[in-house]
């Protein structure tokens, strides 16, 4: 668990694809559940006792982006929570494809639920203590986004931006040059002390990247 003065992030890391679920509170007992990778009973039973035993009451359900491995919990979420997610509306095609993509990776998923509703771009979101703004980052995904909290100087950035790497852009929708210019325009141009939680693999900052990241070299 990381904690800021007002925040706490907890990662959990799920599937076969070890994706990073975000557990993020402001209060000590509302979260709100950023990509819920969870795959299968056993993982969903997992995330359940880890809120439970943190008395954590989940309210808010986001996604960076569409992608299987980042929505494989999403209908656990409706069915034990109540919540539907939110995304941004580009990648509204990977969302509803994502069973067949699950098979190209020889897994197996049901049609995830249908959204609570769209975000875009500059959007404000504020649940559980917390507020984020929506910056979109396309080019892995069409409707690939960040979460940014500029007071505790935290980004959840999905698979746009690594330690040490960037999102892949051989999946349907992506664009490489899109992604470059996406990650130098909207989160290269964030303080440098930020600390960067990606969608996959260990936390970073926004300076050690600009710095060190080989795809800006």
């Amino acid at each position: 668990m990381i904690a800021t003065d007002k925040m706490k992030i907890y990662k959990e890391v799920y599937s076969p694809i070890q994706v990073n679920t975000y557990i993020v509170s402001g209060n000590d007992a509302e979260c709100i559940i950023i990509d819920c990778g969870c795959y299968g009973k056993t993982e969903e039973e997992r995330l359940e006792r880890f809120l439970s035993d943190r008395g954590l009451n989940p309210v808010m359900l986001l996604n960076t982006h569409c992608h299987l491995d980042h929505i494989f919990g999403n209908k656990f979420m409706l069915e034990r929570y109540g919540l539907r997610s939110w995304f941004h509306e580009g990648d509204r095609s990977n969302h509803s494809r994502s069973p067949q993509h699950a098979l190209m990776f020889g897994m197996k998923m049901d049609d995830p639920p249908e959204p609570e509703g769209f975000l875009f771009d500059g959007q404000v979101i504020s649940a559980a203590g917390l507020t984020f703004e929506v910056i979109a980052v396309p080019g892995h995904s069409p409707g690939g986004i960040s979460f940014y909290a500029g007071k505790e100087a935290v980004v959840f950035t999905g698979d746009a931006l690594f330690a040490g790497s960037i999102g892949r852009s051989d999946l349907p929708g992506g664009n490489h040059n899109q992604l470059v210019e996406s990650i130098q325009n909207r989160l290269f141009t964030l303080p440098a002390a930020t600390v960067v939680y990606p969608g996959h693999g260990p936390e970073t900052t926004i300076g050690d990247e600009m710095a060190g990241n080989p795809f800006f070299s």
